[in-house]
């Protein structure tokens, strides 16, 4: 799994900013978080490490496990998997969250995916578990330990579903976390989360999450819902090649979490704006490298570093670069050699590794003592 450049940019931080940036919608619900998607930057928030039941939210997990081992090959999308009684039984018992699936008979993976995804099905969520962990208690240890990997400090599952469990809990930051490594770590198969309806054994379903029905821009991600933690939803909308994903735990309504999502979407799109920094083409410096084949060498990162500010201010961004130390070659591509501070009209937002873009060998015996006597001098 790629571990995503990020780091925490509250709103506060935009709102000392020159731009204007209202309040945020005022969600009547237990916590939410709005995350920009490039950077993992935080525009908005209510208690965003609040620990909540995620309910259906959960099989998000299920499905990013059955994705990643689909990645590797260790799962195939025509696998059959043969729905147990528990998996059956479960379904019986939860008629609106259900695929209708048969015990005893074998549904390929794909299909399990889509009643999952699409339909929110227990009895999917199950068989697939017990599929690939052999029982659902095994496959939750496994959940847990993407979560860690993930970074998901404050989640702990139980089980592949959602299902009420006073050990099953996560938090609404924690869950934008997943959401955005879906969405980054298996863009194509994410796809699955904008289908509409369904239809399995003869059996045709709705997707709960009415913003697909409403916003064209949102193209997922997944709805809960029991007694204990309310009407959750986990969406996300892609407009102008901006990504947003927003989460919001613990609503009284179907209705009122859709609404509430797409406030808080619309929020973000219309205060803010993703900036986008650095890059192997936009090095932060050209350090003077001594000893070396060439006297310079550009110094940045390799991938891009996003911002989420708000929009208006990128005039206040700096970027300020320092290296460790003086830069004496061979010096390997990718070698780390300092750090720069990006602010923010003068406040300090992010730290980023700087590194060594190209590699550069010794230089000849001339250039070697040349530069010798220049470091004495300079001492």
């Amino acid at each position: 799994m790629k571990r995503l450049l990020a780091a925490s940019f509250t709103l506060a931080v935009c709102q000392n900013a020159l731009a204007f940036v209202p309040a945020p919608p005022a969600i009547d619900g237990t916590s939410y978080v709005l995350m920009d998607y490039a950077s993992g930057d935080i525009l908005a928030s209510k208690d965003p490490q609040a620990r909540v039941a995620p309910a259906s939210i959960t099989k998000v997990m299920t499905v990013y496990i059955a994705f990643d081992l689909m990645k590797k090959g260790q799962l195939h999308a025509d696998d059959p998997v043969l729905i147990s009684e528990r998996a059956w039984r479960t379904g019986l018992d939860s008629s609106a969250s259900r695929m209708f699936v048969k015990v005893g008979s074998q549904v390929p993976v794909a299909e399990l995916l889509k009643g999952i995804v699409i339909q929110s099905g227990n009895d999917a969520a199950i068989a697939l578990a017990q599929h690939i962990a052999g029982s659902e208690r095994a496959f939750a240890e496994l959940m847990n330990q993407y979560a860690v990997k993930l970074g998901m400090a404050h989640t702990h599952f139980d089980n592949a579903t959602g299902l009420p469990d006073p050990d099953h809990y996560t938090t609404a930051h924690d869950l934008a976390i997943l959401a955005r490594a879906l969405i980054h770590d298996f863009p194509e198969r994410y796809k699955l989360f904008a289908e509409k309806d369904y239809t399995y054994n003869q059996i045709h379903q709705l997707n709960r999450n009415q913003l697909l029905f409403e916003d064209p821009s949102v193209d997922g991600i997944k709805t809960g819902f029991t007694d204990a933690a309310g009407y959750c939803l986990m969406a996300s909308a892609l407009r102008s090649d901006r990504r947003l994903i927003s989460v919001v735990m613990g609503t009284k309504s179907e209705k009122y979490r859709a609404s509430a999502n797409e406030s808080l979407l619309n929020y973000g799109f219309r205060f803010f704006e993703t900036d986008r920094l650095l890059g192997a083409g936009s090095p932060a410096l050209q350090a003077r490298v001594y000893k070396g084949a060439v006297e310079n060498v550009a110094v940045g990162t390799q991938e891009p570093v996003y911002l989420g500010i708000a929009r208006g201010s990128r005039d206040q961004l700096k970027l300020v670069p320092q290296l460790q130390s003086t830069l004496v070659a061979p010096i390997s591509a990718g070698q780390r050699v300092g750090e720069a501070t990006i602010t923010l009209d003068g406040k300090p937002v992010k730290q980023v590794p700087l590194e060594a873009l190209q590699a550069v060998p010794q230089g000849g015996l001339w250039r070697r003592m040349v530069d010798q006597i220049r470091l004495w001098l300079e001492d």
